[in-house]
């Protein structure tokens, strides 16, 4: 299978999956909600929705890459960082305590390929506005896992 196959598949899967949610009998198994209302470099409210089945029918592979890259201490520190607005590339190294180029490069490779961040300007990163909320969501919900909100 080509990288275009693979990559069409999971269209096609994640399009399955977003259009069976609607689907009553996807309901019947309950459904996955969350919602916020932040403002952190701007004010933003977000609400998503879907079928707790579909939700297990979504394909793994960009799930686990979301949460292998949020997984990395440096990572989540230059999230964290990125969530009160855009920064430049000297501002998130000074931020989490990179001392060379190469080492903030490899950190924000893995942050932009698992689209959580994206580059803004030259040499600047923030956080997509869409995105912002569901990276919260994210952290509460690890935070939840691990007791630390009990």
């Amino acid at each position: 299978m080509t990288d275009v196959d693979a990559k069409l598949a999971e269209l096609e899967a994640r399009i399955e999956a977003l259009e069976g949610h609607r689907d009553t009998d996807d309901l019947a198994r309950g459904f996955i909600e969350y919602r916020g209302k932040v403002d952190f470099d701007r004010e933003l409210e977000w609400t998503i929705r879907y079928g707790a089945a579909s939700v297990l029918r979504l394909p793994a592979n960009a799930r686990v890459e979301v949460l292998a890259a949020l997984g990395h201490p440096i990572r989540h520190a230059l999230v964290r960082t990125l969530l009160d607005g855009p920064r430049s590339s000297t501002e998130l190294a000074d931020a989490v305590g990179l001392n060379s180029t190469g080492q903030l490069y490899h950190h924000v490779r893995a942050l932009t390929s698992a689209k959580l961040i994206e580059q803004h300007g030259r040499g600047a990163y923030h956080i997509p506005a869409p995105k912002v909320v569901p990276v919260l969501v994210l952290m509460t919900a690890a935070a939840d896992i691990a007791e630390l909100l009990q």
